[in-house]
């Protein structure tokens, strides 16, 4: 217990990968729901969704749902987690710098502490319980 709390990682592999898998999951669920939202109002929202990047108020609203729900999915698998990841950082850092630029920090930290979520997920990878891995073990090791 003592090396848990007084040492830096105690967490070996196994641990980091569960970590991961954890974070991914839990993440991923709680975005999707933003996107489901999205997806039941969809007309609501489309009327004054905002445009932020000149593409549309439609169009931007659908590349959010992309993100916020089919991306988060593939988050959760842990399939193409990289490729996946950047819809999601794009969208979090136009909804924290652009869209909601002049509100108070309270209003737009969530999209910044989603933003740094899937900022640290990129850089450490899918970790081994994904099927990014899976699919490289089966695919790209020797077959001795």
């Amino acid at each position: 217990m003592k090396n848990f709390f007084l040492l830096g990682n105690p967490l070996n592999d196994r641990g980091s990968s569960l970590a991961i898998l954890l974070l991914r999951v839990f993440i991923g669920v709680l975005m999707m729901t933003h996107g489901w939202q999205k997806i039941q109002n969809f007309e609501a929202f489309s009327q004054g969704f905002m445009d932020p990047i000149g593409l549309g108020a439609k169009l931007s609203l659908i590349l959010v749902i992309a993100a916020e729900f089919f991306a988060s999915i593939f988050v959760i698998l842990g399939l193409l987690t990289r490729l996946s990841l950047l819809p999601l950082i794009f969208a979090m850092g136009v909804a924290f710098f652009i869209a909601h630029a002049a509100d108070p920090f309270q209003q737009k930290e969530l999209a910044l502490i989603y933003f740094g979520v899937y900022i640290v997920l990129f850089l450490l990878g899918p970790g081994k319980y994904s099927l990014d891995q899976m699919l490289l073990d089966r695919f790209l090791k020797p077959k001795i």
